[in-house]
Order: C-alpha cells, then structure tokens, then sequence
C-alpha cells in the first residue's frame, strides 16, 4: 500500500472511530505511581483484573511507590492477586518502585533495562505517565490494522513507526487513538470479531476487503 494511502486511511479510522465513541480519558489514573503500577499489573490479564488489584491497593492508600517498596513481597502478592502472575508482578512493582523513587524524569532505555519491562509497558508509561509523544502499539493495534490490511508485518517497532511516519506527533493524538482502537477491539474486533456492527465497517467495504471472510474461524491463526 502506498505511503500516502496508508496515512489516509490511519487518519480516516482515527475520524470514524473519534466520532463514534468520543474522548476516551485514558489512562484511568490519579498519580504517576498508580499509572506506572496500572501499567505492569496489566500485562497479560485484562483491565477488569487489574481494576480489581488497585482498588484493593487504594482502598488503604499503598497505591505509591514508597508503600510498594516497603511491604512485605508476601503481603504485596496477596493485594494484587486479583491481576494474576502476582509473584512476578509483585516483584517487578518493586523494582520499578525502587527506580522510580531514584528517577523521576526517565527514557525509553532506561525503562527496557528494567526486569520485566517491554516495549509495550515502557511505551505506555511514557506516553500516559510522561506525556511524550510515543504510540503505543499492542496485540489490539496489530489484529485491526492486520485485518484491514493497511499492514503486513506486525513486528512493533514497524507498527510504531507506521504511525510515527503518517501521523503528528502528538501526545494528545496518541492517546486518544490508542485507547480508541482498544475500545474498538474489546467490543468489535475480538479475536471472533463482530464486524457486521463495528463502526469501521465501512473502511472494510470502501477498501474491498470481505467482512465474511474476517469473521470466519481463523483456525488457530492468532491476529
């Protein structure tokens, strides 16, 4: 797909889904520190898991980096259990405690040379914790753009640069697109997606792509 086309069609999603659902106000937080564990609690479980495990971190105020850092690891495990992987996230809120306390103003490799920090989790916290202008891209980001076939290749750093290249870079933009196609992916694009009411339906016709054939069985193809 030319490149001028693939910045039409980033921006002409972008339009229907803005228009659709409206401002998103993503990420749900109150400081940086409840960002930053929002943002380590909720790799690989869902966003209900994780809503679970900070309610119970606030209710008695140990959602900051200094009360991570202090608990017990057995206690911290028990309080985000609700977020699955406890051991190992509780260890890694630790460690990024530890770091954070020590370094308020952060890079993107300061954050990957952290134990279990990914491109995905440092990417989020500096777009939503820092206000820098990095989109975030994540298995949602891949399956829509895969299935509207505006990519072929979904490695991240290629996906990222899609929208870094077509797009102003912009924190507000940024954030808003990528809770949008989120949303778009928890209620339409599901990994058995209802295309037939999803409101990029139209970019599917408009560009010749079937929405049968994207909804059939997708035979243990992960998109």
């Amino acid at each position: 797909m030319a490149e001028k086309r693939k910045k039409s069609r980033l921006l002409e999603l972008f339009k229907t889904l803005n228009e659709n659902f409206g401002k998103m106000y993503w990420w749900p937080a109150d400081s940086l520190d409840e960002m930053v564990i929002g943002a380590i609690l909720t790799q690989n479980t869902s966003w209900k898991n994780v809503e679970k495990a900070i309610s119970v971190l606030k209710k008695d105020n140990m959602d900051n980096f200094e009360t991570i850092l202090s608990l017990d690891k057995n206690l911290l495990e028990s309080l985000i259990r609700p977020a699955g992987f406890y051991r190992q996230k509780a260890e890694r809120l630790k460690t990024a405690a530890r770091f954070f306390l020590k370094n308020r103003f952060v890079d993107r490799d300061m954050l990957l040379s952290l134990n279990g920090i990914g491109k995905e989790t440092a990417d989020s916290i500096l777009l939503y914790g820092f206000n820098k202008p990095v989109f975030v891209v994540d298995a949602y980001t891949k399956r829509i753009l895969t299935r509207h076939k505006i990519i072929t290749n979904s490695d991240y750093d290629s996906v990222q640069q899609l929208f870094h290249d077509n797009l102003s870079k912009s924190v507000k933009l940024f954030n808003q697109y990528h809770a949008l196609i989120v949303k778009t992916a928890k209620l339409y694009c599901k990994k058995k997606p209802i295309c037939d009411k999803c409101p990029l339906l139209s970019d599917l016709i408009d560009n010749k792509i079937s929405p049968l054939a994207i909804m059939r069985p997708l035979h243990n193809k992960k998109l």
